[in-house]
């Protein structure tokens, strides 16, 4: 499916715009090898007039043929670019912000483009059991990198360090994959896809 840019985004949004819409497709555990475990994701990328993409995954344990076995994980969060505070910025809480967007033409934009090419970003999602994942990284064209800033974590939740994501838009696939510093042990593979754009 080609990737269609939607036409009423906040100038904000649009190096990130690529990636709106709902994706599915399989992936492995781990690193992928022998008895690595198989599961089915789904993943959503939606946008309202604020400067933030949602973010939504589901994901199901499977079997080799993707046939669904029992639900793995969901997820969700909020993804936007990285930038400093304006007066006009809504918040915290219900506290609004000004009625026109902080970055008004795509020259706004264009200013915060970091020297090696890409953009900015901040990412933050939240996990079922008291888990929340704060990451900076950059977006440059079809490629994501991300690290986590911050891991917190509830009295009654796994002990979880640390994390890097990367993404990538690869002959219109997205592929992810996700390293995990958890119960002592250093950054290691924790997971990989491949999602194709269902809509």
């Amino acid at each position: 499916m080609p990737i269609e840019l939607p036409t009423d985004l906040t100038p904000e949004l649009v190096p990130l715009s690529w990636l709106i819409g709902t994706w599915e497709g399989a992936g492995r555990l781990g690193e992928g090898e022998g008895e690595d475990a198989h599961f089915v994701q789904r993943v959503e990328f939606t946008h309202d007039s604020t400067p933030y993409l949602s973010y939504r995954a589901e994901s199901w344990l499977s079997d080799e043929k993707g046939n669904k076995l029992r639900p793995l994980a969901t997820e969700q969060g909020y993804w936007g670019l990285d930038r400093p505070l304006e007066d006009s910025d809504g918040g915290p809480g219900l506290i609004p912000g000004d009625i026109v967007p902080t970055l008004r033409t795509a020259d706004d934009v264009e200013a915060l483009r970091a020297p090696e090419g890409g953009f900015n970003i901040v990412v933050n999602i939240a996990h079922p059991r008291g888990v929340c994942e704060l990451y900076y990284g950059s977006i440059n064209g079809p490629r994501i990198e991300l690290a986590t800033d911050m891991v917190v974590r509830g009295s009654n939740s796994k002990e979880f360090s640390a994390a890097t994501r990367m993404f990538g838009l690869v002959n219109g696939q997205l592929f992810w994959r996700w390293d995990v510093a958890a119960g002592g042990t250093a950054l290691a593979a924790h997971a990989s896809a491949a999602l194709t754009k269902e809509a």
